[in-house]
């Protein structure tokens, strides 16, 4: 770098631009050796490493790119026949190569032989695909994680004649026989309440026909459609909502008998088209129970939540490496940002909440994975673990988001840097799926009051603990008498019709407990593995800054948190006796 570059540095700083994002996370490497086995962490190492490398070049740009020049819908053809269509920029296809071609993340829990590997993969190793693609395009996320759910439903409840038909086309990684998914769900006169819905089917023959309106559908020219409709006579409420596969096309290649009425002009995720969807007697198949519809999307959104809160990790990741590339680049009034105390403490808010959310996204990650395998006892902390990720996780994006584009000031808000986006894009992971009070009330109401699914948290919190024999038992002692203060305080909200209101507070503790037991235990298993106890530090500071309320007159800053901070932001692995030390000092 000359000297003009250097002075020009120091002005605006630099941003993350070719920076490899798997390297420049050890964490993401450490969590999944912890999770993984050995074999399998080792094939997929070479290929998040290439990812990484990419999604901090030329992936990055495409998402720009694909970002500014939106998606068009045309009604007709040149020569003036009706002809839907949607077009995208190239730097769109891009995207699309890259995530459903090259690396296959769609696929990955369905087709063997992704990636080289000779079985499927697991979902914790599926999600640091979704982790690190979706620091560069987090709009992209949705259709990646549609198709996989499509493909997950037809294969769970979908009948032989079906599977054959249409299942191989959603989990190809050859784009020219790729069959992208979608779900259409949400309607005008319900939203998040489902059993109101109006759209109707009716049987003719093998199949049946839809009629009614779908209000907001993303992916909304996706090959393969899996929605909720009501079969005529059916009863109403949930119980009588039925699940169904929609082709966009017919069996002769003529379109299907639906419409898009046009697209969603949204404030992120810009580069995927949504739109709204007028159903004319549509032809589709019943997928599954008719009575049962409601149920088993339901199981299809709890792993589309998981999938939301590791998007919104992403999010923080890739506005964390931002805001360290500023506070580490620049230099004012003489001094870098990043030595500078108030900065510092704007950096630790926002690596905290960060690293929470990854050490959940994990924690629930693996809990699917054994579930998936038939643990009953994962089954149900999975029902805990995913509203509560989803709803606190996506809400931290947003603050986290906001605070790394104040780190680099008046110019992060400008578009050509990658923290606008980013903090446009946050603001859909908390809708998605459920809004935050939808999700909230999913975990304590019906996640703890009707499934008892606080028990299971509880257990594998203390199993934790228990495992975690090189951290202080005091500080263990400590967080088992937080993990069981804060399941009672959830099954008291849970149990109270008139404390519906508190249920996002419940909600939060049970994931600031839970974030900093995993921590915790990371924090053990990472310094047997190879002698670093950092993750512990942060344990501490998950209790001390966003669970127990401070003194509003306080002095906050000690000697022991400045100390916790030059770990953190500092390079240097931190070994147990020190950390030790200072998670239990005053």
């Amino acid at each position: 770098m000359n000297a003009q570059s250097k002075i020009v540095a120091n002005m605006i700083a630099p941003d993350t631009s070719g920076m490899n994002f798997y390297r420049a996370d050890p964490a993401l490497t450490d969590l999944l050796r912890i999770h993984l086995p050995e074999a399998l962490f080792k094939h997929i190492e070479p290929h998040l490493d290439r990812l990484g490398g990419l999604v901090g070049g030329p992936l990055d740009e495409a998402a720009r790119m694909a970002d500014k020049h939106v998606p068009v819908l045309h009604q007709r053809d040149k020569f003036g026949r009706d002809a839907q269509w949607i077009e995208y920029h190239p730097a769109y296809r891009e995207l699309e190569r890259a995530a459903f071609g090259e690396f296959g993340i769609h696929a990955m829990s369905h087709r063997k032989g992704i990636l080289g590997w000779p079985t499927t993969y697991p979902v914790v190793a599926k999600h640091a695909f979704t982790f690190l693609f979706n620091q560069a395009e987090f709009g992209m996320g949705c259709p990646i994680n549609v198709t996989d759910g499509a493909a997950k439903l037809l294969s769970n409840y979908g009948d032989a004649a079906l599977k054959e038909k249409y299942l191989d086309g959603l989990t190809q990684t050859d784009i020219a026989k790729l069959t992208q998914g979608g779900q259409f769900m949400t309607e005008k006169e319900g939203g998040s309440d489902v059993g109101k819905l109006t759209t109707t089917a009716v049987q003719e023959g093998d199949h049946w026909r839809l009629t009614g309106e779908k209000w907001f559908c993303s992916n909304a020219d996706a090959e393969i459609v899996m929605l909720l409709a009501r079969p005529e006579g059916a009863e109403g409420g949930t119980r009588g909502v039925g699940l169904f596969l929609m082709p966009r096309r017919l069996d002769d290649g003529s379109p299907n008998h639906y419409r898009i009425v046009r697209l969603k002009d949204k404030l992120g995720t810009r580069s995927m088209a949504s739109g709204e969807i007028k159903l004319e007697g549509a032809i589709a198949y019943a997928v599954g129970k008719l009575d049962r519809g409601f149920v088993q999307m339901a199981e299809m959104v709890n792993s589309s939540r998981l999938s939301n809160g590791v998007k919104s990790t992403s999010l923080m990741r890739r506005a964390y490496h931002d805001a360290m590339a500023v506070a580490r680049g620049r230099v004012v009034f003489g001094q870098r940002i990043v030595d500078m105390p108030l900065a510092r403490r704007q950096l630790m808010k926002i690596m905290l909440a960060t690293e929470q959310a990854l050490s959940m996204s994990f924690l629930t990650a693996d809990a699917l994975d054994r579930a998936e395998g038939g643990s009953q006892d994962a089954a149900a902390l999975l029902r805990i673990l995913t509203p509560t990720l989803k709803f606190r996780a996506t809400r931290d994006a947003r603050k986290v988001c906001g605070d790394a584009m104040e780190m680099r000031g008046g110019i992060g808000y400008i578009e050509e840097f990658a923290t606008a986006r980013l903090l446009r894009d946050a603001h859909l992971g908390s809708i998605w799926e459920g809004t935050g009070n939808i999700v909230a009330l999913d975990a304590l109401k019906r996640a703890v009051g009707r499934h008892g699914a606080e028990a299971a948290l509880a257990a594998d919190l203390h199993a934790r603990l228990d495992d975690s024999t090189s951290v202080p038992q005091a500080w263990r002692n400590r967080l088992r008498d937080l993990v069981d203060r804060a399941i009672g305080f959830a099954r008291e909200v849970a149990a109270r019709a008139d404390n519906e209101a508190d249920a996002r507070r419940a909600t939060s503790s049970l994931y600031h407990v839970a974030s900093a037991v995993a921590l915790a235990w990371e924090g053990h298993r990472i310094h047997v593995m190879r002698g670093d106890a950092r993750r512990l530090l942060l344990s501490r500071l998950v209790i001390d800054h966003r669970l127990m309320a401070p003194d509003p007159f306080a002095v906050i800053d000690s000697a022991t948190q400045r100390a916790i901070a030059e770990h953190l932001l500092g390079e240097q692995d931190v070994g147990m006796a020190e950390a030790g030390e200072l998670v239990m000092a005053v």
